[in-house]
């Protein structure tokens, strides 16, 4: 749906593009996280299909993307954009919220339009345009929906992710989710959205908790990691793990009705081709794009599951 209204998006701007095209060369800088895993890989790909969409749309766009593998290399990437492309303009999907918000005021100093993608920097008001998935919304509706499952009570793990502001957004509004509910969390720690490390926490926690009603991944790459290591623990008859993103996997077995993973809450890597199209909109219209455009956080259960299941897709 968000696809359709922006290549509609992009077709009118081009009636509208005449002065523009004919202008100077107008870079914009796309900063991103290296595909460290499923999402990320989600996120690169999408990233590159919207990059090569965009110039060949506008031929006075010049798009430079780059990836970074930690908040380090991504604060230098920062650095090159500036000083050696000269951007007009930066899409960036921080690697950490904190690290990366001195770098990005650094670009916005030097005259750039700021789109800020999922991760919220530290300080409010650097950036032009806010682009995310509803992070507050994935929390309240995972909440809403272990809630029913549990009959609101019963003892739950929590996985937490990277620590940023949308793994913040995402625990705090579970947490005013379950309040007032006789549902008890055992204990939450960070899984970094990794599988390797969603394996890791979800041992530890089945080590030292006999009974365990649910499981709270977050994501749908630590969910994988969390079934391996309940599988391997043989308890998968006695809890269900409620991930999230829309990892074809996931939605795979919640289409299938695997009793273990029942549902999935959408969270798109797609997004950051939302991010994009709208900052070169700012660019070839005159269509204002300032502001927040947040996405849906929809449940997805077997009923609904075939409408966000691509199997061609990266993630």
């Amino acid at each position: 749906m968000t696809g359709k209204f922006l290549g509609l998006a992009a077709a009118f701007a081009m009636s509208l593009a005449g002065p523009a095209l004919a202008a100077d060369k107008v870079k914009i800088g796309v900063s991103i996280p290296s595909a460290t895993h499923g999402w990320a890989g989600g996120l690169n790909y999408h990233a590159n299909v919207a990059v090569d969409r965009m110039e060949e749309l506008y031929p006075n766009i010049d798009m430079i993307l780059v990836t970074a593998s930690d908040a380090s290399a991504q604060a230098n990437d920062l650095e090159d954009l500036v000083s050696v492309h000269n951007v007009d303009a930066l899409v960036i999907l921080p690697f950490e919220s904190e690290p990366l918000t001195d770098p990005v005021r650094m670009v916005k100093e030097s005259g750039a339009f700021i789109t800020v993608v999922d991760r919220g920097l530290s300080q409010d008001g650097i950036e032009d345009l806010y682009v995310a998935g509803n992070n507050p919304e994935l929390g309240r509706v995972s909440a809403e929906f272990i809630k029913e499952k549990l009959d609101n009570k019963g003892d739950i793990v929590v996985l937490r992710g990277i620590p940023t502001v949308i793994d913040e957004e995402r625990v705090d509004a579970f947490m005013a989710g379950i309040e007032g509910t006789d549902i008890k969390v055992l204990d939450m720690k960070h899984a970094n959205w990794n599988r390797d490390d969603g394996f890791e926490v979800m041992q530890d926690f089945l080590s030292r908790f006999p009974k365990i009603d649910a499981v709270w991944a977050q994501d749908d790459d630590i969910a994988i990691g969390v079934i391996e290591a309940v599988k391997q623990a043989g308890r998968e008859d006695e809890l269900f793990i409620l991930g999230g993103a829309g990892m074809k996997d996931i939605i795979k077995r919640v289409m299938d009705g695997d009793r273990l993973v029942p549902a999935d809450v959408l969270y798109p890597p797609a997004m950051i081709a939302t991010a994009i199209e709208l900052t070169t909109l700012n660019y070839v219209s005159n269509a204002p794009v300032t502001g927040r455009f947040i996405l849906g956080a929809p449940l997805v259960t077997p009923e609904n599951a075939a409408n966000y299941y691509f199997p061609d897709s990266p993630f």
